[in-house]
C-alpha cells in the first residue's frame, strides 16, 4: 500500500493546528477522495463522528451548526434514520440510546479499519473508546452512578491508551468549552503522533481526515462562539 496515494496526499494543504481555519473544506476533501473508492469508504467511516455530533445535537433541541459531511441533513437532523449500518448494530447494546448509537459506530469503524486493513482507524477507535470511556468514569462518579451501565465498546478500547492525565484536566476545565478544548488537543496530539508521515499509504490519509474533523469542528466552535 505503501505509495499508492503518494499524489493524493502531497496535493492537499497542510493542516496548521487546532483552531486555526481548516485550509480545506470537508465537501471538497470527499470530492478529492472519491476518485479512490476504497479510501472513500475508510475516510467516510471517519467523518462520519461529526455527523453523529450534530445529530446528537439536533435531538436535544439545538440548531445544526454545520453541513454534515456524509449523513443527509434529515438524517443529520433526525427526521430520517442513520444508515443501515448503524441501525443494525445498536441493538447490541441496551441502555441510553445515544450509548448504543455510538457502541454501533465504534464497532462499525473497527470492522471498516480490519475489512481494509487500516491500523490508524482500528487504533483510533481503541484510543477514542477508552478517552471516552474515562470520561464516563469521573461524570458517574460525580453523579454517583454506576459507570458500567453507560460504557461503551469495552471490548475493543486500547486498554493501555494514555488518557487518564486527559480525563483529568476535563474534570478540571473551568466551563464545557474549557472541557472539549482539553479533550480535542488531546486527540489532536494522537492523530499528530499516529499519522505516519511520508509513508503515502492509506494510514496517513485516514490520519489526515481525521485531523481536518477536528479542525473543523473547532472552527465552526468559534464562529458560532464569536456569533454570540
Amino acid at each position: 500500500m505503501a505509495g499508492r496515494y503518494y499524489f493524493l496526499l502531497t496535493s492537499l494543504p497542510g493542516l496548521p493546528g487546532l483552531g486555526e481555519p481548516p485550509p480545506i473544506g470537508l465537501p471538497a476533501f470527499r470530492q478529492l477522495i472519491g476518485q479512490e473508492p476504497a479510501a472513500s469508504r475508510l475516510v467516510d467511516a471517519l467523518l462520519l463522528e461529526g455527523d453523529l455530533l450534530l445529530r446528537e445535537s439536533a435531538l436535544a433541541g439545538q440548531e445544526l451548526s454545520g453541513e454534515p459531511a456524509v449523513l443527509t441533513a434529515e438524517q443529520a437532523s433526525g427526521d430520517e434514520p442513520l444508515p443501515e449500518e448503524l441501525r443494525s448494530a445498536a441493538g447490541r447494546r441496551a441502555g441510553v440510546p445515544a450509548d448504543a448509537m455510538w457502541d454501533a459506530y465504534y464497532r462499525y469503524v473497527h470492522e471498516v479499519g480490519r475489512s481494509y486493513p487500516n491500523g490508524f482507524m482500528v487504533s483510533w477507535v481503541g484510543f477514542e473508546v477508552a478517552l471516552r470511556n474515562a470520561i464516563v468514569v469521573r461524570r458517574a462518579a460525580a453523579l454517583e452512578l454506576e459507570a458500567e451501565e453507560y460504557l461503551v465498546a469495552e471490548d475493543i478500547a486500547d486498554r493501555q491508551a494514555d488518557v487518564e492525565g486527559a480525563a483529568r484536566a476535563w474534570q478540571a476545565a473551568a466551563d464545557p468549552l474549557a472541557a472539549l478544548r482539553v479533550l480535542d488537543q488531546h486527540r489532536w496530539n494522537w492523530v499528530q503522533e499516529n499519522a505516519q508521515y511520508f509513508s503515502f499509504a492509506v494510514d496517513e490519509l485516514a490520519a489526515y481526515a481525521r485531523g481536518l474533523a477536528l479542525m473543523t469542528r473547532w472552527h465552526l466552535l468559534r464562529e458560532n462562539e464569536d456569533a454570540t
